[in-house]
């Protein structure tokens, strides 16, 4: 009897793991096809303009960088860092605020979990954003004063904004710091959005939620030669929204799926619009031009969007006359990741060499070290922070 139910127990194992396999499948993987290259040859800036900040030991993931030339980032929480926050001080990452934010303190206390963007405000206050690992803990936004390291900010995102499945992983802050707006990859829960923010009433909106714009395409990335196919192809890597960037004005909000070849954009008065209706939001919506397989955005004063091109180490230009362009490219760059403008018009890129650090071991991201930031200067000028 015993042996004739543990043969039972197995079957049912069995026919449910093929059952979750076939799901899993079907909800996470293809059928993929391949993006058109949308590179432009020569690119517009020379290799040479691209100089080396830094060289790390583990992965940088997105970055910002003051007015006086401070330059803040955090390490990709894919790589599972001990230190997620920090600040490059003499060429090597020191710990900020402090050693203390690094790991999970006493009950009630807040710290850096899973923390995947950063911005500088006007008001010099760094602001983090930190995923909770997909909702599964707290998803939170802190801001810190720069000149202090004070925490003047926090705000733990509510299940009905960023729950169980959700990865809010980039954002950007207003002219003013009142308002934030976030990319809810929505990753498990493939329900992404547009998270926005108010600051003073410390409320968050979830808006857009699986619209079209903020959707993914199913396009396979293949960055210089990897695949992003994990889990023994069960799980084909084409995310939704994941580039986010504001002009400098803080009138229009760019976005856009990092797997689509379309930019979008909307009106931020809309966005912070409570009477509009869902379906009228929808339909403020603007197609702004085409895009590459793209990570981080960053917007110039003349209204021009960097955006970085995955698949081709590569920076690209979409101008304010909606062409798109390769700006810059070079072999050194594996996986452009954030941008930032610093002083003196220099443009900051992270390369966080995902398809190395996703799903690898440890001594597999050490292996393919070193890692880097980059920078080069633009023609153009901008604020630096974002």
């Amino acid at each position: 009897m015993r042996r004739k139910l543990l043969v039972r127990a197995l079957l049912l194992s069995a026919i449910f793991l093929s059952l979750f396999v076939v799901w899993f499948k079907y909800r996470y993987g293809g059928p993929v096809v391949p993006f058109p290259d949308m590179t432009t040859a020569p690119p517009l800036l020379p290799s040479s303009r691209l100089e080396v900040v830094a060289t790390l030991d583990e992965a940088p993931g997105n970055i910002a960088v003051s007015p006086d030339g401070r330059v803040f980032f955090n390490f990709h929480p894919e790589g599972r860092p001990e230190l997620k926050v920090a600040e490059l001080v003499n060429g090597r990452p020191q710990a900020f605020p402090n050693y203390e934010f690094q790991q999970k303190r006493g009950r009630g206390k807040p710290y850096f979990d899973c923390v995947f963007s950063l911005r500088i405000d006007r008001q010099n206050r760094l602001w983090t954003l930190d995923h909770g690992f997909h909702g599964l803990r707290q998803p939170r936004l802190m801001a810190f004063d720069l000149q202090s390291g004070a925490l003047v900010h926090q705000f733990d995102f509510p299940s009905d904004i960023a729950g169980i499945g959700s990865y809010i992983q980039d954002m950007q802050i207003d002219p003013e710091g009142k308002k934030v707006y976030i990319a809810d990859i929505g990753a498990m829960s493939q329900k992404p959005a547009i998270i926005v923010y108010d600051v003073e009433k410390k409320r968050a909106r979830r808006l857009l939620e699986r619209d079209g714009s903020v959707m993914d395409k199913p396009y396979l990335i293949d960055a210089k030669g990897k695949w992003m196919v994990l889990l023994g192809g069960m799980y084909y890597l084409h995310p939704a929204i994941d580039s986010i960037g504001l002009d400098r004005k803080g009138e229009w909000l760019y976005f856009g799926a990092m797997s689509s070849d379309s930019m979008n954009r909307v009106r931020t008065r809309d966005l912070n619009d409570e009477s509009l209706s869902a379906d009228a939001l929808k339909d403020r919506v603007e197609h702004f031009g085409p895009k590459v397989q793209s990570d981080g955005i960053t917007v110039d004063n003349d209204g021009n969007l960097y955006i970085t091109d995955v698949e081709h180490g590569a920076i690209s230009i979409l101008g304010k006359n909606r062409q798109l362009a390769t700006l810059l490219r070079d072999d050194r760059i594996r996986w452009p990741d954030g941008l930032s403008y610093g002083p003196d018009n220099y443009i900051y890129i992270t390369d966080s060499d995902l398809p190395d650090i996703m799903l690898k071991s440890k001594s597999h991201i050490r292996k393919n070290a070193p890692y880097y930031i980059f920078r080069f200067k633009s023609d153009h000028a901008a604020a630096p922070g974002s």
